[in-house]
């Protein structure tokens, strides 16, 4: 951590950020014991989509190492400026928004792993990218990838169909840039929550028997993530019960 004010929240911020991790840490737990599952098993990506660097650094020394971002240009932006906070710190960035096939050059630059990934040309593209930035030095290894299951149907909302699941994990599965390593889904906005994320469950247990290594199963969020941990989720996404509603000014 660095002693220069500059480079770090106000105590105010702080003591908030904080708090919040402490309530939804607690959360976390509550749920792990109602499911009889250990706390262990689930990652916390604080989702800092409009958020500031500092809020990220700030987060850093509190012991988050998971960032989920949604626009590849300002996670970019911040996952540099965040390297310069803190060099040694290490975040891991997600991108958990949708995204555009041109955009994936960018961001093959900057994530840890892409939640997003629902077509085909998205899977070629990112493909393409990675293995172009392995040829510069750019990157040591390949891109995780969860495929996103689609719950309502909803296209702007992105994910796939259930039935569309296994050809996107074979090609996946065939794609040198990339690492196939398990599902995301967003819950619907209406409908019963429990049913939903019971077929998401049943989906990645399928997914996991043709591929042992895609064992993550990303879904829960500031109001569900109770019930996502209950079917199985390895991975909630939390933003607002974590970072409040505060946006960068840009935003």
């Amino acid at each position: 951590m660095t002693g220069d004010p500059a480079d770090t929240a106000g105590p105010d911020r702080r003591a908030q950020l904080g708090s919040a991790l402490r309530q939804l840490r607690g959360r976390i737990a509550a749920a792990c014991r109602d499911a009889g599952r250990d706390a262990g098993e689930v990652e916390l990506v604080a989702v800092t989509k409009f958020h500031p660097a500092l809020d990220v650094a700030t987060l850093l020394d509190l012991g988050v190492l998971a960032f989920g971002e949604s626009r590849p240009q300002e996670a970019a932006a911040k996952a540099e400026q965040v390297a310069q906070l803190r060099p040694d710190a290490g975040p891991r960035w997600h991108l958990v928004g949708r995204l555009q096939r041109n955009k994936a050059r960018s961001v093959v630059g900057w994530a840890s792993r892409v939640e997003s990934v629902d077509s085909a040309r998205l899977v070629d593209a990112l493909d393409a990218a990675v293995r172009r930035a392995v040829d510069r030095g750019d990157r040591a290894a390949p891109l995780p990838v969860l495929l996103q299951l689609s719950l309502d149907g909803d296209p702007a909302r992105g994910g796939l169909p259930r039935r569309e699941l296994s050809g996107l994990a074979d090609r996946v599965a065939r794609a040198e840039g990339l690492a196939l390593r398990g599902l995301m889904a967003v819950a619907p906005r209406t409908g019963d929550l429990d049913h939903a994320f019971a077929a998401l469950q049943t989906a990645s247990a399928a997914l996991r028997s043709d591929f042992p290594d895609a064992d993550v199963l990303s879904a829960g969020m500031t109001g569900d993530l109770e019930r996502a941990i209950r079917h199985g989720s390895t991975c909630v996404r939390v933003g607002t019960a974590l970072l409040g509603d505060r946006r960068l000014a840009s935003a």
